[in-house]
């Protein structure tokens, strides 16, 4: 790795990241701007985690050779990387980001474009879910407990104030846009209330919750008796949920995306729709994905339990391919 200041040093590489701020004008004025100074044959790849590729492709004169490249976070951790294939990208452009992701040791995925793509769209009706029951007077802590037990590394609230709140406000409102059907809300979330207030999770101290360096001079997180106060405007009185309400009702909008995602060819296979959730957010391995998480439970009674929760709104729906599995009695593995 050789650090540069300088455009000129660009002449000779055969592939540029770009990740500059989540910004489609900013990236689309950066990526003008390098496309005239490198090789014809240069790939460009874009580390946007939900701008979509076919759009910042708009305008550039090699549309073939421009790829997106999604890194997750914290990056020298996830293995996982999103290699997103545009409207234009040329087959040799994927196969060498592919290549490249690999030997960077990591485990690519090859996803078409929307917004989103694959994992961030069926990450956000998770979080739909998490608001909703916020919304509807559950206390946020008992969410993420119930969560971790079910055996995500963190539940909903923590994952945020990790991530960083504003980061997803922001990913939250690209969602909106691109399928308002189902992931426009209509009420004000708890974040977007905590957001206003310039806590944006771990790397502002507080969030959901409050951080303080341990002893190794990790964050630790804290409740926050201030917290409660900030939302008290946009949540119901407190009601105590039972854990396998909870579970459902995060769980059964990101599987139902899933399976639109699947119907949609966003992603090719289960086999590639698991990994990416197990590599990619940390998807409880011992349940293998959602694809195997809904053959345990038995496709019927997703779809049923699905049912159950209609009236939340059309996240809640269970989409064709998952009815159609029902009523054949199939699986998605075996």
């Amino acid at each position: 790795i050789r650090p540069t200041l300088n455009y000129g040093d660009f002449k000779e590489v055969d592939i540029i990241i770009e990740a500059v701020v989540e910004n489609p004008k900013v990236k689309k004025a950066v990526f003008a701007e390098v496309e005239g100074l490198v090789r014809d044959d240069t790939i460009i790849a874009s580390n946007t985690s939900t701008i979509s590729i076919s759009y910042l492709a708009e305008g550039l004169k090699r549309p073939q050779n421009f790829v997106g490249m999604h890194f997750f976070n914290p990056v020298h951790m996830m293995p996982l990387v999103e290699v997103i294939r545009g409207k234009q990208s040329s087959d040799e452009a994927v196969a060498a980001t592919v290549k490249l992701s690999q030997k960077m040791g990591k485990t690519p995925v090859v996803v078409n474009d929307c917004p989103g793509f694959f994992v961030n769209r069926v990450l956000f009706p998770y979080f739909a879910g998490f608001h909703m029951l916020l919304r509807d007077g559950a206390d946020f802590m008992a969410v993420d407990k119930a969560m971790e037990k079910f055996g995500w590394p963190m539940g909903p609230a923590y994952l945020m104030d990790v991530v960083g709140m504003d980061t997803a406000v922001h990913a939250a409102a690209v969602m909106a846009e691109g399928f308002p059907d189902r992931m426009k809300p209509d009420f004000t979330s708890t974040t977007q209330v905590i957001v206003e207030q310039k806590r944006y999770g771990q790397k502002t101290g507080k969030g959901y919750y409050t951080y303080a360096p341990d002893k190794k001079g990790k964050p630790k997180k804290a409740p926050d008796p201030e917290t409660y106060e900030l939302i008290k405007g946009v949540v119901a009185a407190r009601k105590e949920f039972a854990p396998d309400e909870i579970v459902a009702r995060c769980m059964v909008p990101m599987v139902n995306e899933v399976a639109r995602c699947l119907e949609e060819k966003i992603v090719a296979s289960p086999h590639e729709a698991d990994m990416s959730l197990i590599y990619g957010i940390g998807f409880p391995p011992f349940r293998g994905g959602a694809c195997r998480y809904v053959d345990q439970m038995g496709v019927a009674n997703f779809v049923a339990l699905a049912d159950k929760y209609a009236a939340l709104g059309k996240l809640y729906e269970a989409p064709k391919l998952l009815r159609d599995m029902a009523s054949g009695g199939k699986k998605f593995f075996g």
